[in-house]
């Protein structure tokens, strides 16, 4: 759809609605986002279902895009919003509450494109998974994996980090991270895991084909399972003077090089 198209498909008459303030979480069950970008990626991804936005009329009017007629909106003043959000996290006049996203699974992104797929072994900040969901929306990556009981869940901290990727990137949650690497093995993708103890460069380890990027959490790295799930193990040439990346920074360099080798 042309952005003109989407501007006359998104905004309608916001009408006020009665509610009480909220006290910095979402209703059960629910995820609660904030920030021009996370709220207007939300806003225009078919896939989410829509609870109540709550906002500024000059948020309102950020947006690139148009409410339906009937959309749920409670206009607000900026105190009243941060009242709504964590700590003091920059809302920039919009708060939206809606469904989490539902499941996705791995074969649901295995389609033959060539596009890498990002590993996370235990990432557990949500800075951090956000920050990576970014750049794979810039790099064009296929999805991110990462275990369901070591990754933080989906949340206005993380969409905000992603600033609106994570409507875009599929995140696939997995039960047993080793069992969806031998899963992408058998679909011929090569699993590079990216450790600064390794003595080849990423450069040298890429292959011609599909690659799974397997990164681990800052510090602890990769678990010993997981590195012997992998076909290759990398790492970036970085100066001495630094001795290691942070895990989101090392997911952006290495997916540039994955897609311009």
């Amino acid at each position: 759809m042309a952005k003109g198209e989407r501007k006359k498909a998104y905004r309608g008459r916001a009408g006020r609605m009665q509610g009480g303030r909220g006290s910095g979480k979402a209703s059960s069950g629910h995820v609660r986002l904030w920030g021009r970008h996370p709220v207007e990626a939300a806003l225009k991804n078919p896939e989410r279902s829509h609870r109540k936005l709550w906002a500024t009329r000059e948020g309102i009017a950020s947006l690139d895009g148009e409410l339906p007629q009937d959309f749920p909106v409670e206009y607000a003043d900026g105190h009243d919003l941060a009242r709504l959000v964590a700590g003091d996290a920059p809302h920039q006049g919009l708060v939206l509450e809606c469904e989490p996203l539902a499941d996705r699974y791995l074969e649901d992104v295995i389609d033959g494109s060539g596009r890498p797929i990002l590993v996370l072994d235990q990432v557990t900040d949500p800075h951090n998974v956000g920050a990576i969901l970014r750049s794979a929306a810039a790099f064009d990556a296929a999805a991110i994996v990462t275990q369901d009981r070591h990754a933080p869940p989906e949340s206005g901290v993380v969409a905000k980090s992603a600033s609106g990727a994570l409507e875009t990137v599929p995140w696939i949650r997995v039960v047993n991270l080793a069992r969806a690497l031998d899963e992408l093995a058998n679909h011929d993708f090569w699993r590079i895991g990216l450790t600064g103890a390794a003595e080849m460069t990423l450069a040298k380890a890429l292959p011609a084909g599909p690659v799974a990027l397997v990164l681990g959490a800052e510090g602890a790295g990769m678990r010993a399972n997981i590195e012997s799930h992998c076909d290759a193990l990398a790492s970036l040439p970085i100066s001495e003077a630094i001795e290691s990346l942070n895990v989101s920074n090392a997911a952006a360099i290495s997916l540039y090089a994955i897609v311009t080798r």
